[in-house]
């Protein structure tokens, strides 16, 4: 059976699947001081991005997002339009034609406060709004991910438990309370996966597969591109906000990275 086939069949029965190599280590080496430089609020390209959900006055150990950074750095850009991005989510979903249609720069800086947590969600309750149909993301690793790290953690399965229609992502860190409120079909088991991945691997996941991350008890940061795809399988939908729908024709901001 081929890599590709195993894939599709892990993405298909759990909800998620995790990919060999989707950037070299080269552009992995190249892009951290372009990440640091967006943290830092300074902007090669003069455009600044979508928008920063930290400040100055925060405390270190808080989580550092950033939406849309690739407006803001071209190194980013090459990082998140890379092609073989585009051909593992071709080979996982048979499309053929993959787009981005928004990003999110992440760094969990170490320490081990819960500042850093991402809370249990699924990613349509954010996006429910904005896409029908064919929409998931690509979370690329930019330093090796270990448990320690506060990885990722799937919930095995659960893009088949409905969609929640009440998100509490980012409102409450404290996960647990989360969980239990989660609602689950009868019979079901909460089981969970961690993304212990090497820089420059990939995971890939459903909208609507459960994941979030604990505090960052190593020693590092722990940085990451979430990278949120569509295929030609996909429809905008209008909204009062149509940012991340409107702009599919700009390849600086959403670039074709797979077409057959």
């Amino acid at each position: 059976m081929s890599l590709a086939i195993d894939l599709k069949e892990q993405f298909e029965t759990d909800g998620f699947c995790y990919t060999p190599t989707a950037i070299p280590a080269e552009l992995v080496q190249r892009v951290i001081p372009q990440m640091e430089a967006v943290i830092d609020g300074r902007f090669g390209t003069g455009v600044e991005p979508l928008a920063c959900h930290f400040s100055p006055t925060d405390p270190p150990e808080k989580l550092k997002k950033v939406d849309q950074p690739h407006l803001a750095d071209r190194t980013i850009l090459e990082f998140i339009s890379h092609p073989q991005i585009g051909r593992w989510a071709a080979d996982i979903t048979g499309a053929g034609m993959i787009q981005v249609w928004a990003v999110q720069l992440l760094v969990k800086p170490p320490g081990g406060s819960s500042l850093g947590n991402i809370g249990w969600h699924q990613d349509m309750q954010h996006w429910k709004t904005w896409w029908k149909g064919e929409v998931f993301t690509a979370w690329v690793a930019v330093s090796d991910v270990s448990e320690q790290s506060g990885p990722m953690r799937y919930v095995v399965g659960s893009h088949r438990w409905g969609l929640n229609t009440n998100p509490s992502f980012f409102r409450d860190q404290d996960r647990e309370s989360q969980r239990e409120a989660i609602p689950k079909p009868a019979g079901v088991d909460w089981r969970e996966d961690p993304a212990l991945l090497t820089a420059g691997h990939a995971s890939f996941h459903h909208p609507l597969c459960y994941h979030g991350s604990g505090p960052n008890v190593s020693a590092s940061p722990r940085r990451s591109f979430a990278i949120h795809l569509r295929t030609e399988n996909s429809e905008p939908l209008d909204s009062a906000n149509q940012y991340y729908n409107a702009h599919l024709d700009n390849p600086d901001v959403c670039p074709v990275i797979f077409q057959r």
